[in-house]
Protein backbone atom coordinates (compact mmCIF):
# COMPACT_ATOMS: atom_id res chain seq x y z
CA UNK A 1 0.00 0.00 0.00
CA UNK A 2 2.84 2.40 0.89
CA UNK A 3 4.54 1.67 -2.41
CA UNK A 4 1.32 2.39 -4.32
CA UNK A 5 1.03 5.79 -2.65
CA UNK A 6 4.72 6.61 -3.14
CA UNK A 7 4.31 7.83 -6.73
CA UNK A 8 3.96 11.57 -7.21
CA UNK A 9 0.55 12.96 -8.09
CA UNK A 10 2.17 14.82 -10.98
CA UNK A 11 3.31 11.57 -12.58
CA UNK A 12 -0.11 9.98 -12.11
CA UNK A 13 -1.84 13.07 -13.59
CA UNK A 14 0.52 13.03 -16.60
CA UNK A 15 -0.24 9.36 -17.20
CA UNK A 16 -3.98 10.04 -16.90
CA UNK A 17 -3.64 12.68 -19.63
CA UNK A 18 -1.59 10.28 -21.77
CA UNK A 19 -4.15 7.49 -21.43
CA UNK A 20 -6.99 9.92 -22.16
CA UNK A 21 -5.28 11.07 -25.36
CA UNK A 22 -4.60 7.43 -26.23
CA UNK A 23 -8.29 6.60 -25.91
CA UNK A 24 -9.08 9.52 -28.21
CA UNK A 25 -6.49 8.27 -30.72
CA UNK A 26 -8.00 4.79 -30.71
CA UNK A 27 -11.49 6.16 -31.29
CA UNK A 28 -10.17 8.28 -34.18
CA UNK A 29 -8.56 5.20 -35.75
CA UNK A 30 -11.74 3.15 -35.37
CA UNK A 31 -13.74 6.02 -36.92
CA UNK A 32 -11.43 6.21 -39.91
CA UNK A 33 -9.49 9.35 -38.94
CA UNK A 34 -5.75 9.81 -38.58
CA UNK A 35 -5.08 10.54 -34.88
CA UNK A 36 -1.72 12.22 -35.57
CA UNK A 37 -3.32 14.64 -38.02
CA UNK A 38 -6.24 15.15 -35.66
CA UNK A 39 -4.10 16.10 -32.67
CA UNK A 40 -1.83 18.30 -34.79
CA UNK A 41 -4.87 20.21 -36.04
CA UNK A 42 -6.13 20.53 -32.46
CA UNK A 43 -2.84 22.07 -31.30
CA UNK A 44 -2.64 24.35 -34.34
CA UNK A 45 -6.24 25.49 -33.79
CA UNK A 46 -5.49 26.31 -30.15
CA UNK A 47 -1.97 27.72 -30.37
CA UNK A 48 -1.44 28.51 -34.05
CA UNK A 49 -2.09 32.25 -33.78
CA UNK A 50 -2.04 35.01 -31.18
CA UNK A 51 -5.84 35.22 -31.46
CA UNK A 52 -6.26 31.56 -30.55
CA UNK A 53 -3.71 31.80 -27.73
CA UNK A 54 -5.69 34.72 -26.34
CA UNK A 55 -8.87 32.65 -26.48
CA UNK A 56 -7.12 29.80 -24.66
CA UNK A 57 -6.09 32.17 -21.87
CA UNK A 58 -9.59 33.64 -21.83
CA UNK A 59 -11.08 30.15 -21.49
CA UNK A 60 -8.67 29.43 -18.63
CA UNK A 61 -10.02 32.33 -16.56
CA UNK A 62 -13.24 30.76 -15.17
CA UNK A 63 -11.59 27.33 -14.99
CA UNK A 64 -8.86 28.62 -12.68
CA UNK A 65 -11.41 30.23 -10.37
CA UNK A 66 -13.89 27.35 -10.25
CA UNK A 67 -11.08 24.79 -9.82
CA UNK A 68 -9.65 26.82 -6.93
CA UNK A 69 -13.12 26.98 -5.39
CA UNK A 70 -13.56 23.23 -5.70
CA UNK A 71 -10.12 22.66 -4.17
CA UNK A 72 -10.95 24.78 -1.10
CA UNK A 73 -14.14 22.80 -0.46
CA UNK A 74 -12.30 19.53 -1.09
CA UNK A 75 -9.61 20.52 1.43
CA UNK A 76 -12.35 20.74 4.05
CA UNK A 77 -13.68 17.33 3.07
CA UNK A 78 -16.61 18.57 0.96
CA UNK A 79 -17.62 17.96 -2.65
CA UNK A 80 -19.01 21.20 -4.08
CA UNK A 81 -21.02 20.21 -7.15
CA UNK A 82 -22.83 23.56 -7.07
CA UNK A 83 -20.08 25.51 -8.83
CA UNK A 84 -22.14 25.92 -12.01
CA UNK A 85 -25.08 27.43 -10.15
CA UNK A 86 -22.73 29.70 -8.20
CA UNK A 87 -21.12 30.83 -11.47
CA UNK A 88 -24.54 31.63 -12.93
CA UNK A 89 -25.60 33.68 -9.91
CA UNK A 90 -22.32 35.63 -9.99
CA UNK A 91 -22.74 36.22 -13.72
CA UNK A 92 -26.30 37.56 -13.34
CA UNK A 93 -25.60 39.69 -10.27
CA UNK A 94 -22.49 41.42 -11.63
CA UNK A 95 -23.84 42.07 -15.13
CA UNK A 96 -27.23 43.24 -13.84
CA UNK A 97 -25.51 45.78 -11.58
CA UNK A 98 -23.62 47.27 -14.54
CA UNK A 99 -26.76 47.37 -16.70
CA UNK A 100 -28.69 49.08 -13.91
CA UNK A 101 -26.01 51.68 -13.21
CA UNK A 102 -24.70 52.72 -16.61
CA UNK A 103 -23.32 56.21 -16.38
CA UNK A 104 -21.55 55.56 -13.10
CA UNK A 105 -17.78 56.08 -13.11
CA UNK A 106 -16.30 52.81 -14.52
CA UNK A 107 -13.49 52.90 -11.95
CA UNK A 108 -16.18 52.47 -9.27
CA UNK A 109 -18.78 50.55 -11.29
CA UNK A 110 -16.64 47.60 -12.39
CA UNK A 111 -14.94 46.80 -9.05
CA UNK A 112 -18.29 47.00 -7.24
CA UNK A 113 -19.92 44.77 -9.89
CA UNK A 114 -17.16 42.18 -9.56
CA UNK A 115 -17.53 42.20 -5.76
CA UNK A 116 -21.32 41.82 -6.06
CA UNK A 117 -20.85 38.83 -8.40
CA UNK A 118 -18.42 37.22 -5.95
CA UNK A 119 -20.84 37.83 -3.06
CA UNK A 120 -23.68 36.24 -5.05
CA UNK A 121 -21.62 33.08 -5.47
CA UNK A 122 -20.57 33.23 -1.81
CA UNK A 123 -24.21 33.24 -0.68
CA UNK A 124 -24.92 30.22 -2.87
CA UNK A 125 -21.94 28.47 -1.28
CA UNK A 126 -22.90 29.52 2.24
CA UNK A 127 -26.34 27.86 2.04
CA UNK A 128 -25.18 24.23 1.59
CA UNK A 129 -22.29 24.83 4.01
CA UNK A 130 -24.73 26.04 6.69
CA UNK A 131 -27.13 23.17 6.03
CA UNK A 132 -24.26 20.70 6.38
CA UNK A 133 -22.99 22.29 9.57
CA UNK A 134 -26.38 22.67 11.28
CA UNK A 135 -28.30 19.61 10.09
CA UNK A 136 -25.72 17.28 8.56
CA UNK A 137 -27.35 17.64 5.13
CA UNK A 138 -25.23 16.20 2.33
CA UNK A 139 -23.59 19.05 0.41
CA UNK A 140 -23.65 16.86 -2.70
CA UNK A 141 -27.46 16.73 -2.72
CA UNK A 142 -28.03 20.33 -1.69
CA UNK A 143 -25.57 21.77 -4.22
CA UNK A 144 -27.08 19.70 -7.04
CA UNK A 145 -30.55 20.97 -6.14
CA UNK A 146 -29.26 24.55 -5.84
CA UNK A 147 -27.86 24.29 -9.37
CA UNK A 148 -31.41 23.85 -10.67
CA UNK A 149 -32.77 26.60 -8.42
CA UNK A 150 -30.05 28.95 -9.68
CA UNK A 151 -30.59 27.94 -13.32
CA UNK A 152 -34.36 28.34 -13.53
CA UNK A 153 -34.58 31.14 -10.99
CA UNK A 154 -31.84 32.99 -12.85
CA UNK A 155 -33.60 32.53 -16.18
CA UNK A 156 -36.80 33.91 -14.68
CA UNK A 157 -34.89 36.93 -13.36
CA UNK A 158 -33.28 37.57 -16.75
CA UNK A 159 -36.61 37.34 -18.57
CA UNK A 160 -38.20 39.65 -16.01
CA UNK A 161 -35.66 42.48 -16.30
CA UNK A 162 -36.95 45.92 -17.41
CA UNK A 163 -37.39 46.34 -21.17
CA UNK A 164 -34.74 49.07 -21.28
CA UNK A 165 -32.13 46.46 -20.34
CA UNK A 166 -33.28 43.82 -22.85
CA UNK A 167 -32.28 43.20 -26.47
CA UNK A 168 -34.71 40.26 -26.81
CA UNK A 169 -37.02 38.44 -24.43
CA UNK A 170 -34.18 36.10 -23.40
CA UNK A 171 -31.10 38.31 -23.69
CA UNK A 172 -29.99 41.64 -22.28
CA UNK A 173 -28.30 44.41 -24.21
CA UNK A 174 -24.54 44.22 -24.70
CA UNK A 175 -22.39 46.21 -22.31
CA UNK A 176 -20.15 48.98 -23.60
CA UNK A 177 -16.48 48.04 -23.61
CA UNK A 178 -15.84 50.88 -21.17
CA UNK A 179 -18.27 49.28 -18.68
CA UNK A 180 -16.64 45.85 -18.80
CA UNK A 181 -13.45 43.96 -18.00
CA UNK A 182 -12.26 44.30 -21.59
CA UNK A 183 -8.86 45.97 -22.02
CA UNK A 184 -7.71 47.04 -25.46
CA UNK A 185 -4.09 46.33 -24.56
CA UNK A 186 -4.78 42.63 -23.91
CA UNK A 187 -7.09 42.30 -26.90
CA UNK A 188 -4.62 43.94 -29.30
CA UNK A 189 -1.77 41.90 -27.85
CA UNK A 190 -3.62 38.71 -28.75
CA UNK A 191 -4.91 39.63 -32.21
CA UNK A 192 -8.34 40.84 -31.16
CA UNK A 193 -9.26 37.98 -28.82
CA UNK A 194 -11.66 38.30 -25.88
CA UNK A 195 -8.83 38.05 -23.35
CA UNK A 196 -9.64 40.51 -20.57
CA UNK A 197 -8.68 41.68 -17.10
CA UNK A 198 -10.56 38.68 -15.70
CA UNK A 199 -7.50 36.56 -16.48
CA UNK A 200 -5.35 38.75 -14.24
CA UNK A 201 -8.04 38.65 -11.55
CA UNK A 202 -8.03 34.85 -11.71
CA UNK A 203 -4.25 34.64 -11.26
CA UNK A 204 -4.33 37.10 -8.34
CA UNK A 205 -7.23 35.21 -6.73
CA UNK A 206 -5.40 31.89 -7.14
CA UNK A 207 -2.28 33.33 -5.48
CA UNK A 208 -4.37 34.81 -2.67
CA UNK A 209 -6.26 31.59 -1.98
CA UNK A 210 -3.00 29.62 -2.04
CA UNK A 211 -1.63 31.98 0.61
CA UNK A 212 -4.77 31.67 2.73
CA UNK A 213 -4.84 27.87 2.52
CA UNK A 214 -1.11 27.25 2.99
CA UNK A 215 0.14 30.15 5.10
CA UNK A 216 -2.67 31.18 7.46
CA UNK A 217 -4.35 29.75 10.53
CA UNK A 218 -7.70 29.72 8.72
CA UNK A 219 -6.29 27.57 5.93
CA UNK A 220 -4.66 25.23 8.42
CA UNK A 221 -7.94 24.78 10.29
CA UNK A 222 -9.88 24.10 7.07
CA UNK A 223 -7.36 21.45 6.03
CA UNK A 224 -7.27 19.96 9.53
CA UNK A 225 -11.06 19.61 9.60
CA UNK A 226 -10.94 17.96 6.18
CA UNK A 227 -8.28 15.46 7.25
CA UNK A 228 -9.77 14.53 10.63
CA UNK A 229 -12.83 16.39 11.99
CA UNK A 230 -12.68 14.64 15.36
CA UNK A 231 -9.02 15.45 15.95
CA UNK A 232 -9.58 19.04 14.82
CA UNK A 233 -12.52 19.36 17.21
CA UNK A 234 -10.42 17.93 20.04
CA UNK A 235 -7.77 20.58 19.27
CA UNK A 236 -10.37 23.31 19.74
CA UNK A 237 -11.23 23.95 16.08
CA UNK A 238 -14.86 24.45 15.12
CA UNK A 239 -15.79 21.92 12.45
CA UNK A 240 -19.09 23.70 11.80
CA UNK A 241 -17.55 27.14 11.38
CA UNK A 242 -14.85 25.85 9.06
CA UNK A 243 -17.38 23.90 6.99
CA UNK A 244 -19.39 27.07 6.41
CA UNK A 245 -16.25 29.11 5.74
CA UNK A 246 -14.84 26.63 3.20
CA UNK A 247 -18.08 26.38 1.25
CA UNK A 248 -18.54 30.16 1.31
CA UNK A 249 -15.02 30.76 -0.04
CA UNK A 250 -15.63 28.07 -2.66
CA UNK A 251 -18.83 29.81 -3.78
CA UNK A 252 -17.15 33.21 -3.73
CA UNK A 253 -14.50 32.04 -6.21
CA UNK A 254 -17.17 30.52 -8.45
CA UNK A 255 -19.18 33.76 -8.31
CA UNK A 256 -16.02 35.63 -9.29
CA UNK A 257 -15.72 33.29 -12.28
CA UNK A 258 -19.29 34.20 -13.22
CA UNK A 259 -18.44 37.90 -13.03
CA UNK A 260 -15.52 37.40 -15.45
CA UNK A 261 -17.83 35.55 -17.84
CA UNK A 262 -20.52 38.23 -17.82
CA UNK A 263 -18.29 41.31 -17.70
CA UNK A 264 -15.32 39.99 -19.65
CA UNK A 265 -16.33 37.33 -22.16
CA UNK A 266 -19.99 37.74 -23.14
CA UNK A 267 -20.81 41.29 -21.96
CA UNK A 268 -24.46 40.39 -21.42
CA UNK A 269 -26.81 37.90 -19.79
CA UNK A 270 -28.87 35.38 -21.73
CA UNK A 271 -31.16 32.54 -20.68
CA UNK A 272 -29.36 29.23 -20.23
CA UNK A 273 -30.65 25.80 -21.18
CA UNK A 274 -28.30 24.24 -18.61
CA UNK A 275 -26.08 25.51 -15.81
CA UNK A 276 -22.80 26.97 -17.15
CA UNK A 277 -20.41 24.20 -18.19
CA UNK A 278 -17.37 25.97 -16.71
CA UNK A 279 -18.47 24.87 -13.24
CA UNK A 280 -18.26 21.19 -14.14
CA UNK A 281 -15.08 21.73 -16.16
CA UNK A 282 -13.56 23.48 -13.15
CA UNK A 283 -14.19 20.35 -11.09
CA UNK A 284 -12.35 18.30 -13.71
CA UNK A 285 -9.44 20.77 -13.69
CA UNK A 286 -9.21 20.53 -9.89
CA UNK A 287 -9.23 16.73 -10.00
CA UNK A 288 -6.46 16.71 -12.62
CA UNK A 289 -4.47 19.20 -10.54
CA UNK A 290 -4.59 16.62 -7.71
CA UNK A 291 -4.75 19.12 -4.87
CA UNK A 292 -2.08 21.48 -6.25
CA UNK A 293 -2.88 25.17 -6.75
CA UNK A 294 0.02 25.43 -9.22
CA UNK A 295 -1.32 22.33 -10.97
CA UNK A 296 -4.59 24.22 -11.58
CA UNK A 297 -2.78 26.51 -14.05
CA UNK A 298 -1.38 23.59 -16.07
CA UNK A 299 -4.61 21.60 -15.93
CA UNK A 300 -6.66 24.68 -16.86
CA UNK A 301 -4.35 25.33 -19.79
CA UNK A 302 -4.75 21.74 -21.01
CA UNK A 303 -8.55 21.83 -20.81
CA UNK A 304 -8.63 25.22 -22.53
CA UNK A 305 -6.42 23.94 -25.36
CA UNK A 306 -8.78 20.99 -25.78
CA UNK A 307 -11.92 23.16 -25.81
CA UNK A 308 -10.58 25.92 -28.08
CA UNK A 309 -8.56 23.60 -30.33
CA UNK A 310 -11.44 21.17 -30.64
CA UNK A 311 -13.49 23.82 -32.43
CA UNK A 312 -11.02 23.83 -35.34
CA UNK A 313 -10.68 20.07 -35.73
CA UNK A 314 -13.75 19.51 -37.96
CA UNK A 315 -12.61 22.17 -40.44
CA UNK A 316 -9.07 20.82 -40.71
CA UNK A 317 -9.56 17.04 -40.55
CA UNK A 318 -13.28 16.34 -40.30
CA UNK A 319 -12.84 14.95 -36.78
CA UNK A 320 -16.02 15.82 -34.80
CA UNK A 321 -15.66 18.18 -31.84
CA UNK A 322 -17.45 15.61 -29.69
CA UNK A 323 -14.19 13.69 -29.66
CA UNK A 324 -12.70 16.39 -27.44
CA UNK A 325 -15.42 15.63 -24.88
CA UNK A 326 -14.48 11.95 -25.09
CA UNK A 327 -10.81 12.78 -24.45
CA UNK A 328 -11.73 15.06 -21.55
CA UNK A 329 -14.02 12.42 -20.03
CA UNK A 330 -11.30 9.79 -20.46
CA UNK A 331 -8.77 11.96 -18.63
CA UNK A 332 -11.23 12.45 -15.77
CA UNK A 333 -11.90 8.69 -15.72
CA UNK A 334 -8.21 7.88 -15.39
CA UNK A 335 -7.77 10.52 -12.69
CA UNK A 336 -10.63 8.86 -10.82
CA UNK A 337 -8.96 5.49 -11.40
CA UNK A 338 -5.58 6.74 -10.19
CA UNK A 339 -5.26 3.69 -7.93
CA UNK A 340 -5.20 1.53 -11.07
CA UNK A 341 -2.45 3.70 -12.60
CA UNK A 342 -0.41 3.42 -9.39
CA UNK A 343 -0.94 -0.34 -9.39
CA UNK A 344 0.39 -0.54 -12.97
CA UNK A 345 3.45 1.50 -11.95
CA UNK A 346 4.13 -0.86 -9.03
CA UNK A 347 3.85 -3.86 -11.35
CA UNK A 348 6.25 -2.29 -13.86
CA UNK A 349 8.73 -1.51 -11.08
CA UNK A 350 8.53 -5.08 -9.77
CA UNK A 351 9.10 -6.52 -13.25
CA UNK A 352 12.04 -4.17 -13.76
CA UNK A 353 13.52 -5.22 -10.41
CA UNK A 354 13.15 -8.92 -11.34
CA UNK A 355 14.88 -8.35 -14.68
CA UNK A 356 17.76 -6.56 -12.99
CA UNK A 357 17.97 -9.34 -10.42
CA UNK A 358 18.16 -11.98 -13.16
CA UNK A 359 20.85 -10.02 -14.99
CA UNK A 360 22.86 -9.66 -11.79
CA UNK A 361 22.47 -13.35 -11.03
CA UNK A 362 23.55 -14.23 -14.57
CA UNK A 363 26.68 -12.08 -14.26
CA UNK A 364 27.49 -13.61 -10.86
CA UNK A 365 27.14 -17.14 -12.28
CA UNK A 366 29.50 -16.28 -15.14
CA UNK A 367 32.06 -14.87 -12.71
CA UNK A 368 31.85 -18.03 -10.58
CA UNK A 369 32.38 -20.21 -13.65
CA UNK A 370 35.52 -18.27 -14.60
CA UNK A 371 36.92 -18.62 -11.07
CA UNK A 372 36.24 -22.37 -11.15
CA UNK A 373 38.21 -22.70 -14.39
Amino acid sequence: MNKINSYSTGLVAALAVFFGLLVGAIIMLVSGFNPVTGYISLIQSALGSSLNIGEVLRAMTPLILTAAGFLVAQSAGFFNIGLSGQVWVGWIASTWFVLANQGMNPWILIPVAVIIGALGGAIMGFIPGWLRAQFGASEVITTIMLNYIALYGGNAIVQGLPNKMMATTDMTKTLDASDSLRWDFLSNLTGGSRLNIGFLIALIALLAIWFVMKRTTLGFEIRAVGLNPNAARYAGMSAKRNAITAMTISGLLAGLAGATEGLGTYLNIFSQSAAPQVGYDGMAVALLASGSFLGIIFAGFLFSVLSVGGLGMPLATGVPTELVSVVTASIIFFIGANYLIRLILVKLDEDDSKDKGKQKKHKTTKADQKEAK
